[in-house]
């Protein structure tokens, strides 16, 4: 089990929704005690630098910008920063 600091960056549109869902599934099926945060806020959605949402952050990186990457892919993601 590891605590991974998640965020998923957005102004709340479905595809922000989305990327939400998938991350924190993401999260639970490789037993990880992450809770994945939602940033909507928009000053601190551009102190990362991101040009499109929604974006996925883990530890302080943006991993994915632009696009909603399917469950297996969040967990590819999340292992390569374990």
């Amino acid at each position: 089990m590891t605590l991974k600091d998640i965020k998923v960056l957005g102004p709340g549109c479905a595809n922000c929704v989305k990327l939400l869902e998938r991350a924190q599934q993401a999260a639970d099926e490789l037993q990880w005690k992450s809770e994945v945060q939602k940033v909507t806020d928009l000053m601190q959605i551009s102190s990362y630098g991101v040009m499109m949402t929604p974006a996925l952050v883990i530890d302080g990186q943006i991993v994915v910008s632009g696009k909603v990457p399917s469950v297996d892919e969040i967990k590819a993601l999340l292992a390569q920063k374990a």
